[in-house]
């Protein structure tokens, strides 16, 4: 499995203290998958050196968006131009989503996260990172630890912005380990 990461910011260094503290939007808060989604989180962050401050004022406040769709659209093809769905024959028409055999039938889902870091006292954005990931589960939480994992695989990320982390889910510890962390080569 891979994740692709693509930093909007790049920098060699975060500079100041190393703590943080979440921005959250009021639907995230209640959301039914966010406390293993943030179980992740602080732990590959606590492995960078970065503590959550609770009581007191944290150095940067951090902005997480994530999301999971459908990797492609579905399109109906009729039976000619102008057909309605109504006058469409079942014979005429059919359903073009997904791939054409079985064997490689199934939805595609794509799953994105987004950490943005922001200086708390100036609010000046200081580092932007994404990671993207598709696959055929629709389930969300199964996606985020690769996610996270990946986005914070080499933290923080430098010149070029874009990146591939290549992963291996450790059955063991049910967790997923960094095998590789290359740039990706724009033509």
């Amino acid at each position: 499995m891979h994740a692709d990461v693509h930093t909007a910011t790049p920098a060699a260094a975060l500079p100041g203290e190393r703590t943080y503290t979440i921005a959250r939007m009021p639907t995230q808060d209640a959301s039914a998958g966010r406390v293993p989604f943030d179980t992740a989180l602080h732990d590959e962050l606590a492995s960078k050196g970065f503590t959550q401050t609770a009581d007191q004022p944290a150095h940067y406040r951090l902005s997480v968006a994530y999301a999971t769709r459908l990797a492609s659209v579905g399109v109906r093809v009729g039976a000619g131009v102008g057909v309605d769905a109504d006058e469409c024959a079942v014979a005429a028409c059919r359903d073009q989503r997904g791939a054409s055999l079985p064997l490689f039938g199934g939805r595609a889902y794509r799953h994105s996260l987004t950490l943005r870091f922001f200086e708390r006292a100036s609010g000046r954005e200081v580092y932007t990172v994404s990671a993207a990931s598709s696959d055929r589960d629709a389930d969300p939480l199964r996606a985020m630890p690769a996610l996270v994992k990946s986005a914070l695989a080499h933290f923080p990320f430098d010149a070029p912005a874009d990146w591939r982390v290549k992963l291996r889910m450790d059955e063991a510890r049910g967790v997923p380990d960094v095998i590789s962390v290359t740039p990706l080569r724009t033509p």
